[in-house]
């Protein structure tokens, strides 16, 4: 079989379709890269790394509601509410109702739980570190990750609606 020419829009379109040029295979890659990183560091503390995420967002403000835990990460009530349940179990943290509206449970730190809060908001430096890029790039990295996790209202929409009119095209 006689190979296609470089300049055939065919080849070109087939090489946009090997696995390692798509985004989403890159992402998937690092995503899995960076938390198998986070292990050695998570378990000593006893936490895995969903449990380090649910820990670092009371570090930032606790008690919290467990709805407002999953809007802060992204994680539904069916996701987040059995790891809680073990993080209670394990000591960290407590859940209650809320006494001024009970079909609200709040989860707070114990004593146990803040006690792991320096060892546990050392990590990110550390996988940093390990990742062998600097603050900024990290940063960078991050915002440029989180604008497409969560893009900003109207973006989604209008992205899609380019794609529909490029395809009717």
């Amino acid at each position: 079989m006689p190979s296609k020419p470089s300049g055939d829009p065919s080849t070109k379109n087939e090489e946009w379709l090997r696995v390692g040029r798509q985004l989403s295979f890159a992402l998937y890659g690092a995503a899995n890269r960076v938390i198998r990183l986070h292990r050695p560091f998570l378990e000593p503390l006893g936490l895995t790394y969903p449990q380090f995420l649910v820990m670092l967002a009371l570090y930032e403000d606790a008690p919290r509601s467990v709805g407002d835990l999953g809007l802060v990460l992204g994680m539904d009530t069916g996701t987040l509410t059995p790891l809680l349940k073990r993080l209670q179990t394990a000591g960290l943290v407590t859940r209650t109702r809320d006494s001024a509206d009970e079909r609200r449970v709040l989860i707070d730190l114990t004593d146990a739980g803040r006690a792991l809060r320096e060892e546990a908001c050392s990590v990110p430096g550390k996988i940093e570190t390990a990742c062998r890029l600097t603050h900024a790039q990290a940063a960078e990295l991050r915002d440029t990750l989180n604008g497409l996790a969560r893009p900003r209202k109207g973006e989604a929409e209008s992205s899609s609606d380019q794609q529909t009119e490029g395809e009717a095209s």
